[in-house]
């Protein structure tokens, strides 16, 4: 029997793929786990309660309900991988290869804008204009602090002694809102990743079927039990 002289080296697993990064609202969850226990509280009180017309009526408010407050609380979220944008809002789910986006923007809310000019907001990262106040304090205590810290005869700096130093180096506030940060992220991605073959195509929009259509149900079931008086 003949053996090779070499033996052929063994193939390399293929690369996995670089995960998506997720990004949520962390208030947007808590409110909206929050008002599905009220609802599903409030629902099965009356399901197993009521009288009459009350159980069907409280069953077609649910199936109206439930739904919409996935949709505007836990569902949305943006995805941001190597070659595109995953945009998932209450009701439809935007892809944008990276090459597609013209720029991100932010507000009074924070939206996503393709080439061909449309707008797409992003429901995940809500913009806080409180948090950006605070942030802007911050910025502004620290610079403060900085120039006293660099002019400590000053009399800017009079009568703070060692005291105004160690205030300036625990000085560890936020200095950008959280969202801001986030939006940054992205910038830096499209920056990277919009020039690459791979992050070119076309803008891809997908309603929410199954978000639209048992709200429509409960919907119309309640029309027809009101109408039925």
């Amino acid at each position: 029997m003949t053996t090779p002289d070499h033996q052929s080296p063994a193939p390399q697993p293929p690369v996995p793929a670089a995960k998506d990064r997720i990004y949520r609202s962390p208030m947007g969850i808590a409110g909206g786990v929050m008002l599905l226990a009220i609802v599903g509280w409030l629902g099965f009180d009356a399901l197993t309660t009521g009288h009459d017309r009350t159980p069907w009526l409280t069953l077609a408010i649910l199936i109206l309900l439930v739904p919409l407050v996935v949709a505007f609380t836990l569902r949305p979220a943006v995805f941001a991988g190597d070659d595109r944008l995953r945009v998932r809002n209450p009701l439809r789910v935007i892809t944008l290869p990276w090459g597609e986006i013209a720029s991100l923007r932010s507000g009074y809310s924070n939206e996503v804008v393709a080439k061909s000019g449309t707008k797409y907001q992003l429901w995940a990262i809500p913009v806080s204009l409180r948090a950006r106040k605070k942030a802007t304090r911050q910025r502004e205590r620290a610079a403060v602090e900085a120039r006293r810290a660099a002019h400590p005869g000053s009399r800017s700096a009079a009568g703070l002694g060692f005291g105004g130093l160690r205030n300036t180096a625990g000085s560890t506030g936020p200095t950008r809102a959280e969202t801001d940060k986030i939006m940054a992220d992205l910038r830096e991605i499209l920056e990277r990743r919009e020039q690459e073959k791979t992050a070119q195509g076309e803008v891809t929009v997908r309603w929410a079927y199954e978000i639209m259509a048992p709200a429509v149900a409960g919907a119309v079931l309640l029309a027809i039990l009101l109408a039925m008086g």
